[in-house]
């Protein structure tokens, strides 16, 4: 949580004329650092304290945390979430993290963790969004995170209904980077900055049907792409927990604010996280 809060003390130095500033955490406030129960602390009561100014979005690694606190899901060797599974506030801080919401639209900038289908606009992201956060907020979350995982179906459909259809929409907001040129989902290539030569994949914000290309998608999540700033795409992923950068952009006139980060995982280690 260092890097994070000197972040937040330099944003506050660069906008402390601005009461109305508004902060948003873009997912994955666990598993990416040596102390996942600080920074969600941290985070949480930033939130709490806030009155709606600071906001965080789920992660892959946030619903991955949930589903193990939910003892629907095992840990995998690259968690490092045991201090939150142990703490005495756990249940405190997962009712709360499952009352995060998966996307946001502020003015024209659309945020979420990874990626949108090319079907969906703006406003039917955010309504697809509401969809999953209304399960994880209702009495059956548990049972919706034990179906959560897998890889299919692969591409959006009007007509997908119960889990399979909260799946799909899970897995392009909180994993997705390549799809196929007409949209289909493929997942076995997240420690690359590019698609494999020949495959004709493309990175989902290129595909050239894409309705959300009417607003600026703000997204984390592709460490290995690295820092992207476009009019229409940010990505903020500059690989901190890799040695990179912990970064943030104030959208309104796109200000870069960085700090560096040491080396808490090692690069040859990704393909086991």
């Amino acid at each position: 949580m260092h890097e994070a809060a000197a972040l937040l003390a330099l944003i506050e130095r660069q906008h402390d004329d601005d009461p109305d500033r508004a902060i948003v955490f873009v997912g994955d406030l666990v598993n990416r650092g040596p102390d996942s129960l600080g920074a969600l602390r941290r985070v949480m009561a930033l939130c709490q304290d806030s009155a709606g100014h600071v906001q965080a979005l789920l992660g892959n690694h946030d619903l991955h945390l949930l589903a193990v606190a939910a003892g629907v899901q095992k840990a995998t060797r690259g968690d490092t979430f045991d201090d939150i599974l142990a703490a005495p506030d756990r249940e405190l801080l997962m009712d709360w993290l499952r009352a995060r919401p998966l996307a946001l639209l502020r003015g024209t900038h659309l945020l979420f963790h990874a990626g949108v289908l090319p079907e969906w606009s703006a406003a039917q992201t955010i309504a697809l969004s509401r969809e999953v956060e209304a399960v994880l907020q209702g009495p059956r979350w548990k049972e919706f995170l034990a179906q959560m995982y897998g890889n299919t179906p692969d591409r959006w459909d009007d007509a997908l209904t119960g889990y399979a259809r909260l799946r799909c929409i899970v897995n392009a907001l909180t994993r997705m980077r390549f799809c196929t040129p007409d949209g289909v989902m493929v997942f076995g290539h997240k420690e690359s900055a590019g698609a494999p030569a020949g495959s004709g994949l493309l990175p989902w914000f290129e595909l050239a049907q894409r309705k959300t290309r009417d607003v600026t998608v703000v997204f984390g999540h592709w460490s290995a792409m690295g820092l992207l700033m476009r009019d229409d795409v940010i990505g903020l992923d500059s690989g901190c927990v890799w040695g990179g950068k912990l970064s943030a952009v104030c959208l309104e006139d796109r200000r870069l604010l960085q700090v560096d980060c040491p080396e808490y995982r090692h690069a040859e280690a990704k393909k086991t996280a």
